[in-house]
C-alpha cells in the first residue's frame, strides 16, 4: 500500500512539473504558435504508383495554388498538359496501355518544385 501511494506521490509530482514547466509564459506562447505555423507549412512531394502501363500520381497541395501536370516524350514533345488550381488533393491517372514504345516523363510542378518520374513502354 506505502509503495502505491509513494509512487502515485512521485506521478503526480513529475506530472506538475510538467504542467508548471508548459505554462510558463516566459516566451513559450510565441513556441505554439510558431509550432503551429511550422505545421501549416509542410511540403509534401507527389506520390506516384505504377502499375503495368498505368500510373497514378497523388499529391497533397496544403497550399491550394496552381499545379501543373505534364506528360513529354523522349524527343521532348509535350503529349499532355492539364492546370489544377484550388484543389487540396491532385490525383491523376496516366494510362500507357496504347502508347508506343518510347520512355515517357510525367512532370508535376508546384510551389514547392518540379517533380518527375519516367515510364518506359517496350
Amino acid at each position: 500500500m506505502r509503495k502505491i501511494a509513494k509512487n502515485t506521490l512521485v506521478l503526480a509530482t513529475l506530472f506538475g512539473a510538467m504542467v508548471a514547466s508548459a505554462n510558463d509564459f516566459g516566451g513559450k506562447a510565441k513556441a505554439k504558435s510558431e509550432v503551429e505555423k511550422n505545421l501549416l507549412t509542410i511540403e509534401s512531394d507527389p506520390t506516384f504508383k505504377k502499375k503495368g502501363d498505368k500510373v497514378l500520381m497523388n499529391l497533397l497541395n496544403l497550399s491550394q495554388g496552381k499545379v501543373i501536370l505534364k506528360v513529354v516524350d523522349s524527343e521532348g514533345r509535350e503529349l499532355f498538359k492539364e492546370v489544377i488550381d484550388g484543389d487540396l488533393i491532385v490525383e491523376k491517372a496516366f494510362n500507357f496501355n496504347n502508347a508506343f514504345d518510347d520512355e515517357y516523363t510525367i512532370i508535376v510542378v508546384d510551389h514547392n518544385g518540379t517533380y518527375k518520374t519516367t515510364v518506359k513502354k517496350k
